[in-house]
């Protein structure tokens, strides 16, 4: 790229003096010569045919000149020298060369002409590079949000200055990776057939449409049959920070965002999901998975809902009080209450382990919480100590790390030696914090690269 410096210097070049008198002397040479040669030549008997030939000659060479000329006066300047200053010497444009990070940038700009292009202007002046822009007009201003590749030794405070400088206000920025290089029309329409396929997808679809947020799905009752008063209107609430939409299966889902309030292109975008998401109805993935153990029993497991809520109260009832109350950490007869919640996609995931003849044995949840990640596990007591509840953890852990959750814990009793057995088995680092005799085991997924799933040696497993 040609800077205005380069063509600046092309366009005046130095004119010397001294390259005119040599010229005009040639000049007066040449006229001498030509004329001793044609009154030499001219007294000959030959002499015109000598003159015409002499003639064609000069023109010849004159015409070999010029094209000598005109070709390299377009011939490419040489290369510089390694110690001539050039347009790459600059501070931002030898960054942008070198290694580089991807940043999510959001700013508020006034919504008047050259706004935007003057903070372009400044992103290019320290060798920035826009890869997405969208623009969400407000009714004060508009917000431009931002993917740029930005040189490694830019810092964010010094970006945040630079734009707070070119007129930005309530700028954000984040850390990107290589997913958000999709385009916004290609990232909605991949959320919208997740959540399509799977209605447990919806919290996480709302979570990765609009960044690092809060999310609560709170029932229109609660488990003790309480109607909690929590509903809202069918077209939804925006509230700067705080989105309320009206839950399909009842209740409530509250988004929330302290540090950047919603636009309304994102309001009308996560309202189209939950619509989507309530004129599919309920819906689980019927997947299975059969696992031989080793003394020869065949298990299946695969996604479970509130279908299976009467096979669950079924399986509690053959569970011992004991292992109840390890499990719901309260009164056993409150057990079967918490069923209807636990069963709800809206909340979750749920694994459920059943025999050939179709009974279920076992019960694995994976909780949406805020921000935080829960599993649970549930283990009917003559199919104890056979794997199983390793076996439904590695999975939870499994769909916890695809849904980008950092990290996932569990709430137990420091006298559960199996659930604290099965959250080493992991092989995550673990944090530990016991309050009153209860035990949280908290597993870190981000802090190791992502692994595929644990199997158990002894078992052999099939899929239908």
């Amino acid at each position: 790229m040609t800077t205005d410096a380069t063509s600046a210097k092309s366009a005046r070049r130095p004119h010397h003096w001294r390259r005119d008198v040599i010229e005009l002397a040639a000049l007066f040479t040449a006229v001498a010569v030509a004329d001793a040669i044609a009154n030499l030549i001219g007294h000959q008997p030959d002499g015109p045919y000598l003159l015409v030939a002499s003639a064609v000659a000069l023109a010849a060479t004159a015409a070999f000149h010029t094209w000598w000329a005109r070709r390299h006066s377009h011939a490419p300047p040489p290369a510089p020298a390694a110690d001539t200053p050039s347009a790459s010497d600059d501070p931002g444009t030898s960054a942008a060369a070198g290694e580089t990070v991807l940043w999510r940038m959001r700013t508020t700009v006034r919504d008047v002409p050259g706004s935007l292009a003057a903070l372009c202007t400044v992103l290019a002046r320290h060798g920035i590079d826009i890869l997405t822009l969208q623009t969400h007009p407000l009714a004060r201003g508009t917000v431009d949000e931002f993917l740029l590749r930005v040189p490694a030794s830019l810092p964010a405070r010094e970006l945040s200055r630079a734009v707070a400088a070119a007129g930005g206000s309530s700028t954000w920025t984040e850390r990107a990776d290589t997913h958000d290089l999709v385009d916004a029309p290609t990232r909605v329409l991949g959320l919208a057939t997740r959540t399509a396929l799977d209605a447990a997808e919806l919290p996480l679809a709302l979570r990765q449409l609009l960044g690092r947020c809060t999310i609560h799905s709170l029932p229109a009752v609660s488990v003790t049959g309480r109607a909690t008063g929590d509903t809202a209107p069918v077209e939804g609430v925006l509230e700067e920070t705080v989105m309320r939409l009206r839950d399909p299966s009842g209740g409530v889902i509250t988004v929330e965002r302290p540090y950047l309030p919603f636009t309304p292109t994102e309001f009308a975008r996560a309202r189209a999901l939950v619509e989507l998401d309530a004129r599919l109805g309920p819906r689980v993935p019927r997947g299975e998975h059969v696992l031989t153990l080793p003394e020869g029993n065949e298990i299946t497991v695969r996604r479970a809902d509130r279908a299976d809520l009467d096979a669950a109260v079924a399986m509690h009832g053959r569970c011992s009080e004991q292992t109840l109350r390890l499990r719901y950490h309260g009164p056993v007869r409150d057990a079967d209450r918490y069923l209807d919640h636990l069963l709800s996609p809206r909340f979750g995931r749920t694994l459920a382990v059943q025999t050939t003849s179709g009974r279920m044995v076992a019960l694995g949840h994976l909780l949406w919480d805020g921000d935080e990640t829960e599993v649970a596990l549930l283990v009917e007591d003559d199919w104890q100590r056979r794997g199983i509840g390793s076996e439904l953890l590695a999975r939870l852990v499994a769909l916890a790390d695809e849904a980008g959750c950092e990290n996932v814990y569990a709430v137990t009793q420091a006298s559960n030696t199996g659930m604290v057995a099965a959250m080493r088995a992991l092989s995550l680092p673990l944090d530990y914090q016991i309050e009153e005799g209860t035990l949280v085991i908290t597993a870190r997924l981000a802090a190791t690269p992502a692994r595929p799933l644990p199997q158990l040696p002894p078992y052999e497993q099939a899929e239908r």
